[in-house]
């Protein structure tokens, strides 16, 4: 190599881009953007016009009618109920499938890709979505909304929980097969011990999720204080409806201070 190739290493690393590629890069970004908002109609003189109308609606949202919180306080039990099952169930699903959508621990590819497509579909699928299918299935109420936060929540932890089983460190898992262990031992001693934390950390963060889409469920009629929100817009009663608003953002200030505080305490336990 002379000196006039040493000095051009120096002067642009391999890793590095020069300016007419990064130009490029950006020219590409401006397009995809430009694109996205011609197929979305993005536009931000119409917003502009639209603002006195939303300055008019929430004007007629206040001041909230604190009244209403007597008939609030039962749906917002409901929905903190519906998030607390749904959470629960999306757990126990999720659980026996992240085993075997992880590399490491899956029985085959077979098995591994048909798992990994169960997780795909399951939180593909929004969640009002299947709370229309349970609805229509096994009627109005809380239960619909807990059966799509379970079915679209298992998608999303199995996900979780299965990337985290494959980030293990996997000298546990040689030293317990070498000495014959069967795979629930190796899941017990050897898995479950590296992941718990970040498991427990998830499913709170999915908890506070869920308490919000319960919230939203209520719309499609499964219950919680969505089925009162939407009422309230439905005769027109604006005031009623911030109070809606106020005691759900109240729920899930809570809920997120909690898990806060929950995620605080475990990481000092482990330390």
């Amino acid at each position: 190599m002379n000196m006039g190739s040493y000095t051009l290493l120096v002067a642009r690393p391999p890793g590095n881009l020069g300016w007419w590629p990064r130009a490029g890069i950006a020219a590409g970004l401006l397009a995809l953007l430009w694109w996205a908002a011609q197929g979305s109609q993005v536009s931000f003189g119409e917003l502009a016009k639209g603002l006195p109308w939303i300055a008019d609606f929430l004007s007629r949202m206040f001041p909230p009618n604190l009244a209403f919180l007597d008939k609030l306080v039962r749906p917002a039990i409901e929905t903190i109920q519906i998030a607390i099952w749904g959470t629960l169930l999306a757990v126990i699903l999720a659980l026996p499938l992240c085993f075997l959508a992880a590399r490491n621990l899956t029985p085959g590819p077979v098995v591994y890709h048909a798992t990994r497509q169960v997780l795909n579909v399951t939180r593909g699928i929004n969640e009002i979505i299947l709370a229309l299918v349970f609805v229509a299935a096994v009627g109005l109420g809380p239960f619909p909304g807990v059966l799509a936060l379970a079915v679209h929540g298992a998608g999303m932890l199995g996900k979780f929980f299965a990337e985290s089983i494959e980030e293990i460190d996997s000298g546990p898992i040689e030293a317990l097969r070498s000495t014959g262990a069967g795979p629930i031992q190796i899941i017990i001693f050897g898995v479950l011990p590296q992941v718990v934390t970040a498991w427990i950390a998830v499913v709170l963060y999915r908890f506070e999720t869920n308490l919000r889409q319960a919230t939203v469920l209520g719309m499609v009629g499964a219950g919680g204080i969505g089925f009162e929100l939407v009422g309230s817009m439905k005769l027109f009663q604006y005031q009623d409806t911030a109070t809606c608003i106020l005691v759900i953002i109240a729920m899930v200030m809570a809920a997120d201070y909690m898990s806060t505080w929950l995620r605080a305490r475990i990481q000092q336990g482990n330390r």
